[in-house]
């Protein structure tokens, strides 16, 4: 690492032209290729998956392009009244008529009846494109939006639901991103009272995440990777690239207050606190990486980009940032700093003030504040109880947007389950199957949940054929899942008896039940690997059988109180709608999974930096109650700070207004700040005086057995330790605490 330091260092100028070039380059390119995102949730195998592959097979991929839907709505009249009809009508030719549009299927024709509702104050039209809506380009997309709202009147409303309506609601990721970083700055000058320092942490992080926000774009087109890929990347990238920097700064900074030059500082920081950061950046790459071992096509793009994300702020923040440290010089220590240092030399620094009352206080009454961090962990955690898997539709849009409007009508007019119609494809084999596939639809209007059931449609050979039930529940009801499960396991089985016909439930809804029942039943699996890997880590650096158990078992409390919090907001809608993220509903599949990956490994980012310190003092004193309070008391502050500017990161992605990634934003954020602020000062540091020596209890014959690695390099260690040395901690205030 000192190597890598003292290169960047002396090519400064070339370290950082190779950056920008890098960046400029990745974005040039990705803007050249353009998106190729995909929201894949057929998982192969699933009956989902066979009921797609079977109607692609049959009508040789001949569903076309997506289809939105045209909604209208009055309160006085009805929709056939003549005045209505006409206006729609020439709107409908209109639409019809736009680029990218293939087919437009009203309800004022012969066979358009069931397009209208019953009382005739809603109908609809069917509006299909010649591509998917992946593919569209959003000025076509915005065109036909903006064509069919013009039809609204005084008395008519008219809305515009679907893959491409929902295009054009998309927004910018520029507002939550800015906001992040205005947050960050203001934080990261308020502990470094340098202007100079507290940029370097954001030019690091912005650069390295904006490399990695081109080079998904073009991951895009090698593999399928999701949407909200690049956001999520985004949304991790910034927040643990401006902590990375911000630790490596701050080491940084105390090697000047120490008499260092410039150059010896930031070598110094990288070569210790930058080895630091690569085994966090490892410890989050590894977790991420995990996903990979559900064999989830969705989920691997996805794995695969945070990742890429985080390889590149770690290399930014151990390259990049040494060559503008070197750059900056010794203005990384603010006026006040720097005329300290040139009148009374360099002086050792003490934990001291606040961090060092509260890590005394803790030591006094570890039982009570560690019992109280309990309680709290356990009560967030309860409504994780009642979690709630499934996917989000349009129905959990903003109440204003044009795709939720659209969606409650169509409910309100022909009830929840036209939302959500399950389709079922059959492989047909003879005239028996033929005969049974006539009489399936007689059967399903008799079965209980299905509101009705469409006529059966055959391919060109007669050997495939499908239909359309509609439920008589919403979507992401428990009740349209259950409805599936009878489906399959019961009436259809009796159709098929005495046959060799097969029918396989599909359509939208089901791939989410079955996306969702996959991840499930690897979630145990998938878990138990990320943990494993993340204590077999912090055995090796810490030799201790306690500290990866304990931190193991932090990870999980802090998971599920933030999923506490997210089934709150998300789930139970407490506040979902005045923060403009649409109305309750369940809580994504694939949401456990990412959040495990990011919250373990960026929990052991903290975990790193606080047992490390208090790793060093037990080495040199085998004085648990030392160790511990001295570790305590010197890390607290950064890791403060450090989780004080994630949390403003990932709480400003709220404003994206895409409740996906607000879903993650406020996940990640609240498992931060318990993280942060609950756990690693207080709950942690309880146990650890509580349990004394056998914090580092380590057997004998696995200690021998056991590879050593050092997160520092000893001579780093000790030369540390030696300034420390020459003073015990007093209670005056000093200006900076910071850990390494």
């Amino acid at each position: 690492m000192a190597a890598i330091a003292r290169w960047c260092i002396r090519h400064r100028l070339v370290a950082v032209l190779l950056w920008l070039l890098a960046f400029g380059g990745a974005t040039a390119a990705s803007a050249a290729a353009g998106s190729a995102y995909s929201n894949d949730y057929e998982v192969p195998g699933t009956e989902s998956g066979r009921a797609t592959a079977l109607l692609d097979a049959g009508f040789h991929g001949g569903r076309g392009g997506d289809t939105d839907t045209v909604v209208w709505h009055t309160d006085h009249g009805t929709v056939r009244a003549p005045d209505i009809e006409q206006r729609i009508a020439k709107t409908l030719d209109k639409v019809a008529k736009l680029p990218g549009v293939a087919q437009v299927t009203g309800p004022y024709g012969r066979d358009g009846g069931a397009q209208i509702s019953r009382d005739g104050h809603t109908a609809y039209a069917s509006v299909t494109f010649d591509r998917t809506a992946e593919t569209l380009p959003k000025a076509q997309a915005q065109a036909f939006v903006e064509t069919a709202r013009a039809a609204s009147a005084p008395g008519l409303d008219v809305a515009v639901g679907g893959s491409a309506a929902a295009l054009t609601e998309t927004t910018s990721a520029h507002l939550s991103e800015i906001v992040g970083v205005v947050v960050a700055a203001v934080v990261l000058f308020l502990a470094f009272g340098s202007l100079a320092a507290s940029t370097l942490p954001i030019v690091t992080a912005v650069i390295s995440v904006g490399t990695a926000y081109a080079g998904i774009g073009l991951l895009g087109h090698a593999m399928a990777v999701a949407d909200f890929a690049p956001m999520l990347g985004l949304l991790i990238g910034l927040g643990v690239g401006i902590d990375y920097a911000l630790f490596i700064v701050t080491r940084h900074r105390r090697g000047l207050r120490q008499g260092l030059t410039v150059d010896e500082a930031a070598t110094r920081a990288v070569a210790t606190t930058g080895r630091a950061v690569v085994f966090a950046g490892a410890t989050v790459c590894i977790a991420l990486l995990g996903m990979l071992i559900l064999r989830l096509g969705f989920l691997n793009g996805v794995a695969i980009a945070a990742s890429l994300t985080v390889v590149l702020t770690v290399a930014a923040s151990v390259t990049l940032l040494p060559a503008l440290l070197s750059l900056i010089g010794t203005r990384a220590l603010s006026r006040r700093e720097r005329r300290r240092l040139s009148e009374h030399g360099p002086e050792p620094e003490l934990p001291t003030g606040f961090a060092a009352r509260w890590s005394a206080f803790v030591e006094r009454h570890p039982k009570l504040l560690g019992g109280l961090a309990a309680v709290v962990m356990l009560a967030l955690a309860l409504p994780t109880l009642s979690l709630h898997l499934g996917t989000s539709d349009q129905g959990n849009n903003p109440a204003k947007s044009t795709t939720r409007v659209a969606y409650d009508l169509l409910a309100d007019g022909f009830g929840p389950g036209v939302n959500g119609p399950l389709t079922l494809a059959a492989k047909l084999d003879g005239a028996d199957d033929r005969i049974a596939m006539d009489q399936l639809p007689q059967l399903l209007r008799h079965t209980s949940g299905v509101a009705s059931v469409g006529p059966v449609t055959y391919n060109a050979s007669g050997e495939v054929a499908v239909l359309t039930v509609v439920p008589d529940s919403a979507p992401q009801s428990q009740q349209t899942s259950a409805l599936v499960d009878r489906l399959r396991h019961e009436v259809l089985p009796k159709a098929e008896k005495g046959t060799s016909l097969d029918v396989y439930v599909g359509g939208v809804t089901a791939s989410y039940d079955d996306f969702a029942g996959v991840i499930i039943g690897k979630l145990p699996l998938f878990i138990g690997v990320v943990i494993t890997l993340g204590c077999i880590l912090l055995l090796l650096a810490f030799r201790s059988i306690g500290i990866p158990l304990k931190a193991a078992a932090m990870n999980v409390a802090a998971v599920a109180s933030a999923f506490g919090i997210v089934v709150a907001i998300f789930q139970w809608g407490w506040g979902s709608e005045l923060l403009g993220l649409g109305r309750s509903g369940p809580i994504e599949p694939f949401l456990p999974v990412i959040m495990v990956s990011v919250l373990f490994g960026l929990s052991m980012d903290y975990q790193v930096f606080l047992v490390s310190r208090m790793y060093e003092e037990w080495l040199e004193t085998r004085d648990n109650r030392r160790a511990v309070r001295v570790g305590h008391a010197e890390t607290s502050r950064v890791i403060n700070s450090a989780a004080v500017i994630m949390i403003s990161v990932f709480l400003a992605f709220v404003l994206s207004g895409e409740r996906v990634i607000a879903m993650f934003g406020i996940a990640l954020a609240a498992a931060v700040a318990l993280d942060a602020f609950v756990l690693r000062t207080l709950l942690v540091p309880a146990l650890m005086h509580m349990l004394g020596g056998a914090n580092w209890w380590l057997p004998a014959w696995l200690d021998r057995r056991l590879p050593r690695i050092s997160i520092e390099p000893p001579e780093c260690r000790r030369a540390t330790i030696s300034v420390q040395r020459t003073s015990e901690p007093v209670d005056e205030p000093v200006d900076e605490l910071v850990g390494s």
